[in-house]
């Protein structure tokens, strides 16, 4: 547990701030970091990985080529869209048969989920590897950076059905109370998908191509790790799995499959609309120029590493608000909402004040040309100003979703993008008030969500909401 102990030491010591000051209770500080380390590791790796990525293509290659990747990168963002939106059905399905100890019912819902988010990636896969030129110029500008970004989704392409069997295989295993080896497979594969990169990017002259290689090898390598471990019951250097998927048939179970397209769709549509946002947001930057379309890049990539926090507090407010609930406690509910609440705002404002102290020589790991260098640091510190509200976001969600109050995060979202942050960034685009329009549209693209949930949050009406999904609700239903 080596790698996980930095992560646990820094928050811990964070816990062990607001103990003293009375703001925490100790075994809450525990707990919480119990279920939310394993997640924000996981988060660190990956969104590392995506930084490295621009910022190896940025020392090789310049601006231009950060500005190609970010062309590429709403599109491959599909592929999480879909694959998390299928995981999301596969972790209901799963963690329910797996607490009935459903043993045959749970590897056919994991099968049925495999099958379906194969299905539904393949076309885009197609579509990508065929016509990657037509769709980076329908949102990119620039010629240099549109054939950047043509070539790196030409070949990234084939890593789409991957990237979403690995959110399969991932739900899987987190529904089945193993948070700890999903983190080993995808940390992993994000150290391969480095090296990689600077094998091939700078060993190999082979640019944003090689970037592209580097993500395709390291998901197909995940996806395997998955399938071997599944398979065959454990990995090696992880041990025993909670779970084993036998290789024999049957394969194709239609009831689940309908059960999981039911309780997928929502999740996949809400996750498109979230991801679709992405299309106009990048065209209205790119009317901007390539110079700031790659500070924009660069400053989201570093803000998504900010963000990793949120993967593991927001699930473990979820988990134990829910227990709570679940028990019928709404007190305590309350209690461990506030209480994470509290903990993440406090991480993520000793982050912000890291980026804002540091902000320079984060800038330098990406670009140092003198024309862009300024740009670039002026939206890291935009992005992270922005990234406490998402303090706030991520932890009032947890709650909601435990109750069932689920409908006011997308809520939020949508409003947060297509009601806030597209009509103020295209305002800057197309008058006078220029690029300081797109700054306040990053800061509302988080503080319109955060104030939305934060008010469901405190209305406490989610509590209420809960009792219509307890399971004395269901028993009395029956």
């Amino acid at each position: 547990m080596f790698s996980l102990n930095p992560v646990r030491l820094a928050l811990g010591l964070v816990g062990a701030v607001l103990v003293r000051v009375g703001l925490i209770e100790r075994e809450r500080v525990e707990h919480s970091l119990d279920l939310a380390s394993p997640r924000i590791v996981t988060g660190l790796a990956r969104m590392s990985k995506s930084t490295a990525d621009v910022a190896m293509v940025g020392i090789a290659l310049g601006p231009a080529a950060i500005a190609g990747v970010g062309y590429a990168a709403p599109f491959w963002g599909i592929a999480f869209a879909l694959g998390g939106g299928v995981a999301g059905g596969t972790i209901g399905l799963v963690s329910q048969r797996f607490g009935a100890g459903a043993h045959e019912e749970l590897a056919q819902s994991v099968k049925v989920s495999v099958l379906l988010a194969v299905a539904i990636t393949l076309p885009i896969t197609l579509l990508f590897a065929l016509v990657p030129g037509v769709l980076v110029d329908l949102i990119g500008s620039g010629e240099s950076a549109t054939a950047f970004g043509t070539d790196y989704l030409r070949v990234v392409s084939v890593g789409v059905p991957f990237a979403a069997l690995n959110l399969v295989g991932s739900r899987t295993l987190v529904g089945a109370d193993d948070a700890w080896s999903p983190m080993v497979l995808r940390g992993g594969g994000a150290v391969v998908n480095i090296v990689v990169n600077a094998v091939l990017i700078f060993g190999l002259g082979m640019g944003v191509v090689g970037a592209a290689i580097g993500t395709v090898v390291a998901n197909v390598l995940v996806t395997a790790g998955f399938a071997a471990g599944l398979a065959r019951g454990r990995l090696p250097g992880v041990g025993e799995l909670p779970v084993r998927i036998p290789l024999s048939g049957p394969h194709l179970d239609r009831d689940l499959l309908a059960n999981l397209r039911e309780i997928s769709t929502p999740l996949i549509a809400t996750n498109l609309a979230r991801s679709g946002g992405q299309f106009p947001k990048i065209f209205i930057v790119g009317l901007f120029g390539p110079n700031v379309v790659a500070a924009y890049v660069v400053a989201m990539r570093v803000r998504g590493l900010m963000d990793t926090p949120n993967w593991g507090f927001s699930m473990a407010s979820s988990s134990l608000v829910g227990q709570a609930l679940g028990q019928d406690d709404e007190r305590e509910a309350g209690a461990w909402a506030s209480d994470i609440m509290r903990f993440s705002l406090a991480a993520y404002a000793l982050i912000a004040v890291g980026v804002l102290v540091f902000v320079d020589p984060i800038a330098r790991v990406f670009v140092d040309e003198p024309a862009i260098l300024p740009l670039v640091t002026t939206f890291l510190t935009v992005a992270a100003v922005s990234i406490l509200f998402n303090g706030v976001y991520g932890a009032s969600t947890g709650p909601l979703r435990a109750s069932g109050d689920t409908r006011w995060p997308m809520y939020a979202q949508l409003a947060g993008l297509y009601l806030f942050t597209l009509p103020v960034a295209y305002l800057g685009a197309v008058t006078s008030i220029g690029i300081a329009a797109l700054y306040a549209a990053i800061v509302l693209e988080m503080a319109v969500p955060a104030a939305i949930t934060y008010y469901r949050y405190r209305s406490d009406t989610w509590k209420v909401v809960s009792r219509d999904y307890r399971p004395d609700a269901a028993a009395t239903t029956d």
